[in-house]
């Protein structure tokens, strides 16, 4: 490793700090190093708080002058929340900025690094740039397509079932593994669930994490069935529930939601079913960075279909339900032939309890709806 990526590695870690605070912006850490040795570090903490750059030159203070710069994303030259960063950087005197990747922001997209190189800064570019992409993905994938990252997570027996025949699926995954669920619906925007995962399971949906935060609930509803009795309904003081509809949904099965505090977002319909594709694009449009699914199988399956998922997350816990009608975790058609199957790659196993983890990224294909 080359020490231009040593800091740049520091960078990412800093960076990763800030994952579920910063939402719909991106993590960005920064650190100014002067003659081999690192004077400033900052990380984006919060959303619409000071960004990484800025709070690494004050800590380096009047060491900045002459000294590198080493950040995972293009500084912004743009007004925001807070002033361009560029401007920041060049009255600090930096002189080298080393960036791992263009920011895909329209608004900023190349201009940070022409100021700079206006400005006299050497600016180098690319290093480290697949694990920067990879880091920010879901804010690539809203910037770039204007729709939300989604994670399909499910727990599953070791033959495939998340429930028994009976549907009792309590608890499928050992306690470590749904401690890190709530962990993870803490770095999302929204846990998003199909109605009849509602009507049968009545789930709160909620993040209990010390110090974590719950994200929005969102129920695919296409005839606003939720009920007003349900456990998301009871807590819509602790997070908001957005209940994802269509025209065709009985107007006072409308009103009772709204009247109850649900946010209703009205999109297109197919054969009285929420369309995803549109969906996704208002969400996309509400800024919605990721999304956590935990629909059961018909919703996960047409997420599949419809080339909507981008990461899963599967507890595979050793146990065998068996049944032939037990619950799968993608249900719908399926695909034909095994050279059809949705592929995975850069897949991680590991180990929760008893339970194996296998966390991967899904291929994309000439089937994606986002591309």
């Amino acid at each position: 490793m080359t020490e231009d990526e040593r800091f740049m590695q520091r960078a990412l870690e800093l960076a990763e700090k800030g994952r579920g605070r910063v939402e719909p912006n991106p993590m960005v850490g920064a650190l100014v190093v002067k003659d081999g040795e690192v004077v400033g570090e900052g990380y984006h903490e919060y959303f619409g708080g000071p960004h990484a750059e800025v709070k690494a030159l004050k800590e380096a203070g009047e060491r900045a002058r002459g000294a590198s710069l080493y950040i995972n994303l293009e500084p912004c030259a743009h007004y925001g929340k807070t002033p361009p960063c560029v401007e920041a950087l060049i009255e600090a005197g930096i002189k080298r900025v080393v960036l791992a990747v263009m920011d895909p922001n329209p608004l900023t997209a190349g201009k940070g690094l022409q100021r700079l190189k206006q400005a006299g800064i050497e600016v180098l570019c690319g290093v480290l740039e697949e694990e920067a992409r990879s880091l920010n993905a879901p804010f690539f994938k809203l910037m770039t397509v204007g729709m939300p990252y989604v994670i399909a997570k499910w727990a599953m027996s070791l033959d495939g079932k998340t429930a028994t025949h009976t549907g009792d699926s309590r608890w499928v995954s050992s306690q470590e593994s749904r401690q890190y669920v709530h962990r993870l619906r803490s770095q999302v925007d929204a846990v998003m669930v199909g109605i009849g995962t509602v009507l049968r399971d009545d789930p709160l949906l909620t993040s209990r994490v010390e110090g974590g935060r719950n994200p929005r609930r969102v129920v695919v509803d296409g005839q606003a069935r939720l009920p007003l009795d349900s456990r998301l309904v009871k807590t819509i003081n602790e997070a908001e529930v957005i209940v994802a509809t269509t025209a065709l949904a009985p107007r006072e099965r409308l009103e009772g939601l709204e009247r109850v505090g649900c946010k209703l977002l009205v999109v297109k319909g197919k054969e009285r079913r929420v369309d995803l594709i549109d969906l996704m694009k208002k969400l996309g449009e509400m800024q919605f960075t990721n999304i956590l699914l935990e629909g059961g199988g018909t919703l996960t399956a047409s997420f599949f279909e419809e080339g909507l998922v981008d990461r899963v997350v599967i507890f595979m816990a050793p146990k065998i339900f068996g049944g032939g009608e037990a619950r799968l975790p993608v249900a719908g058609v399926g695909v034909d032939r095994v050279e059809e199957a949705f592929r995975l790659k850069d897949i991680r196993v590991s180990r929760l309890s008893e339970d194996i983890l296998i966390e991967a990224i899904v291929e994309k294909d000439s089937r994606e709806g986002g591309k």
